[in-house]
């Protein structure tokens, strides 16, 4: 069987832990690969390979790091498809959405390339006789990364490009359950002539999560998963003094108003819910339709949805591929099982779906929940599945106070064509990525990504301007040079003067 191993230093090393996780394929069920899973040893192995490179990556100019930054970039773009591959082979997603996902992944290298102009410092000149005040910015030392299982390449994109532009190390413990692709995103930054030891790649579970949150020698750690483990990471990280962004859940919501283009919003719900096997923490997994439209919208979108066809990632003619395991596939029924007990109208059932030649496959076909209730599990948690939920109510107020309800606030979005309303909603909503007349508004790279509430752990946002100031710290210099025509000042024990 494959084996998936670690990436340290610009090389594989094998597990040393004795210990290794399963990899399946979801569109067939079987066990295709098994990755090492590091014990605290080998995780302190990693993190003195990264300390010890940062000594000379640190102190390398900005010229150096883009010309790596750049190469990077042509081979990722030349290796797009093979790295789509990978993440189809183990998260089940089809091609097409891997491919996607790679390319959103590029925006963030691509930032990190004109990492010289977001680096640049501020100077004031003569703040007073011959006082002169410089702020820069410097990186912050070794960095980790925990990332999760269903965007196992871009996440990690999100994340080490930006570190490592601005001259930190980083260490990668990429999710166990889809592991390959963060290896082969290694390998290529070592071909693009990245230093050993400036990007590693260390797979684990728990125990491999605990030692990074508690080693000395990580200075701050990004996360990217569920709301538990998202205030887990900040909570334990944070009481061993590291820096935290820790992005969780999310409930997100799109409100339909009347005077809503019902056809695009449709296609945009089905979009949004359902793409990726609703595995995304950016689906909408609740439509709020207000007023007279519910009825109708919700036709258009069960006639949508139940068109979308369902099968391996690697058929072209698939639109949605199946869940990562089956345990999880079976979670996401029991809220399509349950719905019904709890007040909802199962308008599509999509438990108990198959494909034929592939029975033993992870597989669940798309659900449509109508006059979904507040209080039921459905709508509360996080499904992480394509489920889609839909709620009533008479007035736009209600709808907002319904999402603002909610105790995430990752994404939302408003389908309109009331300029004053869409603007109310921007100001009104309580979320912190918001798309008018866009269903998933998850911004450029040159934009930070992340929410509100429960769904974000931190300060600071993923990616973007929030990206670049969590992984460097500011320094302010106050200098004064003397004229040579000066005569010793003598001693002052006064505040110094700047006047």
């Amino acid at each position: 069987m494959k084996t998936v191993n670690h990436w340290i230093g610009g090389k594989t090393v094998e597990g040393a832990s004795g210990n290794y996780g399963p990899v399946t394929d979801p569109a067939t069920g079987e066990v295709t690969t098994q990755v090492a899973l590091a014990s605290a040893e080998e995780v302190d192995a990693a993190v003195q390979v990264a300390k010890e490179a940062f000594q000379t990556w640190g102190q390398s100019s900005l010229a150096a790091r883009t010309k790596v930054l750049f190469a990077y970039r042509a081979l990722l773009d030349a290796n797009r498809d093979a790295i789509a591959e990978l993440i189809t082979a183990e998260h089940g997603k089809v091609h097409s959405d891997a491919l996607g996902e790679v390319a959103r992944g590029l925006e963030i290298v691509e930032l990190a390339c004109g990492i010289t102009t977001q680096l640049k410092g501020e100077l004031s000149t003569s703040v007073s006789n011959r006082v002169d005040v410089s702020a820069i910015r410097q990186p912050i030392g070794v960095v980790a990364g925990i990332t999760p299982f269903n965007f196992p390449a871009m996440v990690p994109m999100w994340m080490f490009p930006l570190a490592v532009a601005c001259g930190n190390t980083f260490i990668l413990k990429p999710s166990e359950k889809d592991p390959s692709a963060s290896v082969k995103l290694a390998q290529l930054a070592t071909e693009a002539g990245l230093p050993a030891g400036v990007l590693n790649v260390v797979h684990g579970d728990k125990v491999a999560v605990d030692a990074l949150l508690a080693h000395p020698d990580i200075a701050a750690v990004s996360f990217v998963g569920s709301t538990p483990i998202a205030r887990h990471i900040h909570t334990t990280a944070s009481a061993n003094g590291k820096r935290v962004q820790a992005l969780g859940g999310a409930k997100n919501h799109m409100l339909v108003l009347p005077d809503a283009d019902l056809d695009a919003a449709a296609d945009a719900a089905v979009s949004a819910a359902y793409g990726s096997a609703g595995e995304r923490c950016m689906a909408i997994s609740a439509v709020v339709a207000v007023g007279s439209i519910a009825d109708t919208l919700v036709e258009k979108i069960r006639e949508r949805a139940e068109k979308i066809k369902i099968g391996p990632g690697n058929d072209p003619t698939s639109e949605m591929g199946p869940l990562i395991t089956a345990a999880h596939r079976d979670k996401v029924a029991s809220y399509v099982k349950g719905a019904a007990d709890q007040g909802a109208d199962v308008v599509l059932d999509g438990t108990g779906y198959t494909v034929d030649g592939f029975e033993n496959g992870h597989w669940i076909g798309l659900s449509l929940l109508d006059n979904v209730k507040t209080d039921s599990d459905a709508y509360r948690d996080e499904i992480f599945g394509p489920v889609l939920c839909v709620l009533r109510t008479e007035t736009y107020e209600e709808g907002v106070a319904l999402i603002n309800a909610s105790p995430f606030g990752n994404g939302t979005a408003i389908f309109t064509r009331d300029g004053g309303a869409a603007r109310r909603f921007q100001l009104e909503i309580q979320a912190g990525m918001v798309g008018v007349n866009v269903p998933i508004p998850v911004p450029v790279g040159y934009h930070s990504f992340g929410g509100w509430k429960d769904s974000l752990f931190g300060d600071l946002h993923i990616y973007g301007n929030d990206g670049i100031h969590f992984y460097t710290r500011g320094k302010v210099v106050t200098t004064r040079w003397p004229d040579p025509s000066d005569a010793p000042a003598g001693v002052d024990l006064g505040f110094p003067r700047n006047h």
